[in-house]
């Protein structure tokens, strides 16, 4: 692009770009931290063996991994324009180019420590499984019925398969 002036009109379109730019950025890092809070609170549903409150937390999970992947399609085009106008001859002002980065930056914490909490939920979940298989198979193992058959569910060819009642 060249050197040329840009006109008043041009400015405010980037202005507008940069604020809304910055108020996606918000709106996804809060959703990341709502999605963090959701899984640690799932952790606790986990650890308590809470199935009810585990699948409500996990449907709160969809739907808040839902709003965020909409968000990042919202975020996309928005940062492309953002990095076009940081290329061009108007610059933002400095506080505003500082406030976006930190926001990129708490941004990508969050969702490092959302990957985190989410494997730490994965292996604890994997662990509770496991458990439940093995008592599921000590209980069977020491039903005192198991592999036998009862004498009622066998059928042979005296007996009847029918029964004719009158009155």
């Amino acid at each position: 692009m060249e050197n040329q002036e840009l006109t008043p009109e041009q400015i405010d379109e980037r202005v507008a770009v940069l604020k809304r730019y910055r108020a996606l950025l918000v709106q996804q890092r809060e959703k990341f931290a709502q999605y963090l809070k959701t899984l640690e609170k799932q952790e606790n549903s986990i650890e308590n063996e809470d199935a009810e409150l585990l699948l409500a937390h996990t449907e709160l999970e969809q739907q808040v991994l839902s709003s965020i992947s909409s968000l990042k399609k919202c975020i996309l085009p928005m940062e492309a324009l953002y990095k076009e106008s940081l290329n061009s001859t108007w610059k933002a002002q400095d506080a505003d180019a500082i406030s976006i980065q930190r926001i990129e930056s708490e941004l990508d914490n969050l969702q490092a420590k959302v990957l985190a909490q989410n494997e730490k939920n994965r292996s604890l979940l994997k662990s509770h499984m496991t458990a439940l298989r093995t008592r599921i198979n000590r209980i069977y193992q020491a039903n005192p019925y198991r592999g036998k058959v009862s004498v009622y569910a066998q059928q042979t060819e005296n007996s009847s398969s029918l029964l004719d009642i009158e009155v």
